[in-house]
């Protein structure tokens, strides 16, 4: 991609581009070289022209150096202790066997909204599904969250979870985010969870 393009990019989404440039303070994280092959842009400049004001355009690489650009390498960098380093992953492990942990990026860019959609609060997956909403893979929102982080000191999604298209060995859905628990009780780090789905092994006993 040309410079110029770059360039163009930058006056159009600010410090909504997490582009090469971008990207070194990352690099510079995880201890690997900022020597980025930049895929050609597959958006059209109009839709990008109308996304700036509420989206992200993230460049996305499936290997930063020798480094996979998974959530398991993204997990071992920032680690999941606030106390020893923010931003960090919240202490959970459930999830270190499942496939989705080592689904890399694919070398493309994209386009993720910065704030979630309003009207979708407290709405099913099923529902926002079925009214044409794509949702973001979990490696895509960790690997911005980060990046975004790095380059800017900030946050997205601090108080809010997200819903991914991954799913579990079990079919349940991922969702992430919410960094900081507004009520205190648990400690910072971008979470990774799942929402369990009804199955016949849900069930209940009474007592008398």
């Amino acid at each position: 991609m040309e410079r110029s393009t770059i360039d163009r990019l930058k006056a159009l989404f600010g410090s909504s581009l997490i582009g090469p440039d971008e990207l070194r303070p990352l690099a510079e994280r995880i201890g690997e070289g900022a020597d980025f092959d930049i895929p050609e842009l597959n958006y059209p400049m109009e839709l990008l022209e109308r996304c700036a004001a509420d989206y992200l355009l993230v460049m996305g690489l499936p290997r930063i150096g020798s480094r996979a650009m998974t959530i398991r390498t993204l997990r071992d960098q920032f680690g999941v202790d606030p106390d020893q380093g923010e931003p960090c992953f919240y202490n959970q492990d459930w999830y270190l066997h499942e496939d989705f942990i080592d689904r890399p990026l694919e070398a493309r860019w994209y386009l993720v909204r910065r704030e979630v959609v309003e009207s979708s609060r407290a709405v099913m997956p099923e529902q926002l599904m079925a009214s044409q909403m794509t949702f973001p893979s979990a490696v895509l929102c960790a690997y911005t969250f980060f990046a975004y982080y790095c380059q800017t000191g900030r946050y997205l999604w601090y108080h809010d979870f997200v819903w991914c298209e991954d799913t579990d060995h079990n079919g349940d859905r991922i969702y992430v985010g919410k960094y900081h628990d507004v009520d205190g009780v648990n400690k910072n780090g971008f979470s990774v969870h799942r929402h369990l789905a009804l199955r016949s092994c849900y069930a209940a006993v009474d007592t008398l």
